[in-house]
């Protein structure tokens, strides 16, 4: 069992989508947002570009969430989803 104590605003929490089942991902990624402090990562892990997604996460989080690409290739994408302070 991991716990995280979110000791550092800089902290960066890996996120593989790929070992989450299809039907509870989404739920699962907005979670994992939501549980993000101002400054903290997500760095999201996916085997295709989760545009759709992307487009939720714009409606539901505006500005609140940077979103960056550190990888973006066939079979292998990776992303920072960073919370902003507001």
């Amino acid at each position: 069992m991991t716990i995280h104590l979110h000791l550092s605003p800089d902290t960066i929490y890996p996120f593989d989508a790929r070992g989450v089942a299809k039907r509870f991902r989404h739920a699962a990624i907005f979670g994992a947002l939501d549980a993000l402090r101002p400054g903290e990562t997500m760095r999201f892990c996916n085997d295709h570009d989760p545009l759709p997604l992307l487009d939720q996460l714009q409606q539901r989080y505006g500005q609140t969430v940077d979103i960056r690409y550190l990888q973006r290739e066939a079979g292998a994408i990776v992303i920072d989803f960073v919370k902003r302070a507001m």
